[in-house]
């Protein structure tokens, strides 16, 4: 097996869905998850993501920022 084999490709399904889920409650409540400020979300993951599809959502937001990925959504906002 070499490299190439090994490289995850998301689900374009998921990213577009990504892209439009916003935070339902606390300070941020209304911003897209995608624009959280970083602090806060590496604050979910220090303290454990909210289960089911939030905290799905969060811990991808979470590997996205804290891995300078956030202009993979630049074109799927709006």
């Amino acid at each position: 097996m070499n490299s190439e084999d090994r490289v995850v490709h998301p689900d374009k399904n998921v990213l577009l869905k990504l892209a439009k889920a916003k935070m339902p409650f606390g300070k941020y409540a209304g911003y897209l998850l995608v624009d959280l400020p970083e602090p806060y979300v590496v604050w979910f993951a220090r303290k454990g993501f909210p289960d089911g599809e939030l905290g799905d959502q969060l811990k991808m937001v979470h590997e996205i920022k804290i891995n300078g990925l956030e202009y993979l959504f630049q074109p799927l906002k709006g």
